[in-house]
């Protein structure tokens, strides 16, 4: 009777303020409907324990309790997504101290770091396949002209990122968190350069040097299982690519201090990473953070964009220039969506039914945090503090005239150029 009574009440000042296309099926058959429109996301409470989810609906509470089983819902991710936010705000909208962006402290260590990155991205390298472009690139796309599909938007990136370092044919490039290699095998095919690309899963890397042998790279790519702060040598240019999230706020500035470290005199880096849009660098609001956190990302950390390039800074390094992509990433996130639920069927022969729906809303939600300037993802070029203003272009054109391929020089990668033990 006690859960009645709050269901009603919760219901009906649901209504009062909201017509969402949203149906409450409980566990004795009643059907809540929260509009006159036709529902296009049902969530079904199967037993009166799981109603404390739906009458707190905290992005973590729904989230959690549907990744768990405890709640079915079934709809667009899309859809989920945006009824669950509408349901967050209208209840939860007087308990933002509990409920809002909550400041977390997470610790880093080298352990605690790679067992993160193994968790998010050893799942399998089909089930990325299943919903990410041909190349495999998980990072935000490039569309320059907002009408391009993602595997072309993802080939514009790259090569958006090479051009905007101004990689030179025969130079030295380091990427950090490279993935399953598609912007060194690129340097090396287009630019000319001599790669070496680093990352702590084993997937990835096993994946990335068969790449690598069939483009026929070998002399120009190396692709190695390694820690960024165990890499020796110096490089003319280093990429960082969707992989600082990982480094914690607190170790910035060290991060930084060690690709100034990597980078020659007169070198050039870029990181391309996604920064918070709240000064205090509190989680994204009603619990979003805190599930992210736990399902997604452990360990992951995402600083404002003024702490990033304060820590640069502190680290050695000059910003030479910053792009915004928020809305590229929100589209990027937007068609990842679409390609997960295209292939619904076959990502669940490829994982388990609990991180299916982990990554079903994750994806959608991203998307929705960047639409709404929750997060952000920022291209910051750099080069080493102190130097001559002549490093520095006059202005941003050359990121923008066509580049004419250079041919691949035919040297192998040596100790000299380098390339260092794993």
């Amino acid at each position: 009777m006690f859960n009645q009574i709050r269901l009603n009440q919760w219901s009906a000042g649901i209504r009062d303020q909201l017509a969402l296309p949203l149906r409450v099926v409980l566990w004795d058959g009643q059907q809540l409907d929260f509009s006159h429109e036709a529902p296009r996301v049902t969530i079904r409470v199967p037993h009166a324990s799981a109603l404390r989810y739906l009458l707190a609906p905290s992005l973590y509470n729904l989230g959690s309790a549907y990744v768990e089983g405890a709640i079915d819902v079934t709809g667009r991710a899309a859809d989920m997504i945006a009824i669950v936010n509408a349901l967050a705000k209208t209840t939860l909208e007087n308990k933002r101290g509990a409920f809002g962006r909550a400041l977390r402290k997470v610790t880093h260590t080298r352990e605690k770091d790679a067992a993160a990155i193994r968790y998010h991205y050893d799942v399998s390298n089909e089930f990325y396949a299943a919903w990410l472009d041909p190349a495999l690139v998980y990072s935000c796309a490039y569309f320059e002209n907002g009408d391009e599909d993602l595997a072309t938007a993802q080939h514009k990136k790259i090569d958006h990122i090479l051009t905007k370092i101004d990689l030179r044919p025969g130079q030295r490039l380091l990427d950090i968190g490279c993935g399953w290699g598609a912007l060194a095998i690129r340097a090396a095919e287009r630019f000319g350069a001599r790669c070496v690309g680093v990352t702590l899963s084993d997937n990835q890397a096993q994946l990335a040097r068969e790449r690598v042998a069939r483009a026929g790279l070998q002399h120009l790519v190396e692709i190695r299982l390694q820690d960024y702060r165990d890499v020796a040598g110096q490089f003319d240019r280093i990429t960082s690519v969707g992989m600082f999230e990982h480094v914690g706020t607190a170790h910035l500035g060290q991060y930084f201090s060690r690709i100034n470290a990597l980078l020659a005199p007169d070198g050039v880096a870029m990181n391309h990473g996604l920064t918070t849009t709240d000064v205090q660098a509190r989680g994204t609001p009603y619990g979003g953070g805190e599930f992210i956190d736990r399902y997604v990302f452990p360990q992951g950390e995402l600083a404002h964009l003024g702490t990033v390039i304060r820590s640069m800074q502190e680290g050695g390094l000059e910003v030479r220039d910053v792009e915004n992509l928020r809305r590229h990433y929100a589209r990027t996130c937007a068609i990842w969506t679409d390609n997960f639920e295209a292939n619904a069927g076959r990502i669940r022969q490829l994982t388990d039914p609990k991180r299916f729906r982990i990554w079903h809303v994750y994806l959608a939600g991203c998307t929705y945090a960047f639409n709404h300037d929750w997060i952000s993802l920022y291209q910051i070029v750099c080069g080493k503090a102190g130097g001559a203003p002549a490093a520095i272009p006059w202005s941003r054109r050359y990121m923008y005239e066509p580049y004419e391929p250079a041919r691949a020089p035919a040297g192998a990668l040596t100790s000299g150029d380098a390339k260092t033990s794993s």
